[in-house]
């Protein structure tokens, strides 16, 4: 099981290259704010000029996958391998030089340099993370993390044909590339959920409950979803129709089987614990994405409103709710007592994904109202975030155990 607890090791007041989830989960949630800011300062205010190596709205996409996303992926692997293994991951200097190439890779696009030192140092920062996150994997020979490698190895490839889109040796390849990775983050969410939610639920809620899992539903679900994004990805480069309707039928057993598996994880006691429902209701807009996604396909409606079912109810709360729990247990505080905050916090962040999908959906002509009202919303919730964690992730733990 997916848990992540801390073992044995020396500790110091200023705590915050102690461990992969301090500076990886600060850093993303310090981008969901400033790079939110600044995406609304271009698409809703018009604000020209600040991007000299790429296009805003590619900009926003790759970013959201490759810096927020990530990092927060970066943080949970760098945490949850040592816990697998036994084997500290890489803290200190090398953590901080880690964390030191994500953010250089963010800053490159505003310097007006080539394109290419731009690519080089995020490709850099994924290299480093495989190697950080594969050493403790591999000296402890824990083979059935193999799928957790290979995710990320899958992550340098998109990002290597996002950039040699860019860089105009293959004309589909940024598409292709942000595609591959947004679908990689998705599958890394669903394979996440299906370790700890169940799990959270069980030990949460206080009651004896045996959350129902079945073993064909997860061989079925990952084989499926693979088939799914691939032929999707075809299905960009080709055009084919017989494509498109093998995505949307897909997409349809996406649906089938993720709603069997949420349902069989339900108990009514999890609405009184924020970081169970945030959770649960995150799989839940996931779940909304596949069904929008088959719309977007036989209905005609705009596919954006798949991609931000997925991209900010999905992605957005789930990673909201495992970075406020796990900050949470690796400092010491206990999880069943989080700050009354989170709620606030979470509802916000539900708010902004409903606006951002069904009211510019229903309500079209009103779009750059509610795209800026999502925007705001999204922000407030990291800013709360922030505020609330920004001592937990930079202190010690306060039980007094080391990290």
């Amino acid at each position: 099981m997916l848990q992540i607890t801390e073992s044995q090791t020396s500790s110091s007041r200023f705590a915050l290259w102690q461990l992969g989830f301090r500076p990886f989960f600060f850093a993303a949630s310090l981008f969901a704010v400033i790079g939110t800011a600044i995406w609304t300062a271009i698409y809703s205010f018009q604000w020209g000029g600040l991007l000299a190596a790429y296009p805003a709205m590619t900009w926003h996409a790759h970013e959201m996958i490759f810096a927020y996303a990530l990092a927060v992926i970066a943080g949970f692997l760098l945490t949850a391998v040592k816990n697998w293994t036994g084997i500290a991951t890489v803290q200190g200097y090398g953590l901080a030089a880690l964390a030191s190439i994500w953010l250089l890779a963010r800053c490159l696009p505003f310097t007006g340099l080539p394109l290419a030192w731009t690519a080089l140092a995020d490709l850099s920062f994924l290299v480093g993370l495989l190697i950080a996150v594969a050493r403790p994997i591999v000296l402890a020979k824990q083979w059935t993390q193999a799928g957790i490698l290979a995710k990320v190895c899958l992550l340098i490839l998109a990002n290597t044909l996002f950039y040699l889109g860019l860089l105009g040796y293959w004309p589909l390849g940024s598409v292709i590339g942000l595609y591959l990775g947004f679908y990689l983050v998705i599958a890394l969410i669903l394979t996440m959920g299906r370790r700890v939610i169940p799990f959270f639920i069980e030990k949460g809620i206080g009651v004896p409950f045996v959350a129902r899992n079945y073993r064909w539903l997860d061989r079925a679900s990952l084989v499926l979803f693979l088939a799914f994004a691939l032929l999707d990805l075809a299905a960009m480069s080709t055009g084919q129709p017989v494509l498109i309707y093998l995505v949307a039928a897909l997409a349809l057993v996406q649906v089938v089987l993720h709603s069997i598996r949420l349902q069989g994880w339900y108990h009514p006691l999890i609405w009184k614990k924020p970081l169970l429902w945030v959770l649960y209701l995150a799989y839940a807009w996931l779940i909304l994405g596949f069904i929008l996604k088959l719309f977007s396909l036989l209905l005609g409606i705009s596919p954006w409103l798949a991609v931000h079912a997925f991209a900010y109810g999905g992605i957005g709360m789930m990673t909201l709710g495992m970075m406020a729990r796990v900050s949470l247990g690796h400092t010491g505080r206990d999880v069943a007592n989080p700050p009354t905050v989170l709620s606030g916090l979470f509802t916000l962040l539900g708010l902004g994904a409903f606006i951002r999908v069904f009211l510019v959906w229903w309500l079209p002509n009103l779009q750059a109202v509610w795209v800026l009202a999502a925007q705001l919303l999204w922000m407030a919730a990291f800013a709360g975030l922030i505020w609330v964690y920004a001592p937990m992730w930079l202190q010690a733990r306060i039980d007094g155990r080391p990290s």
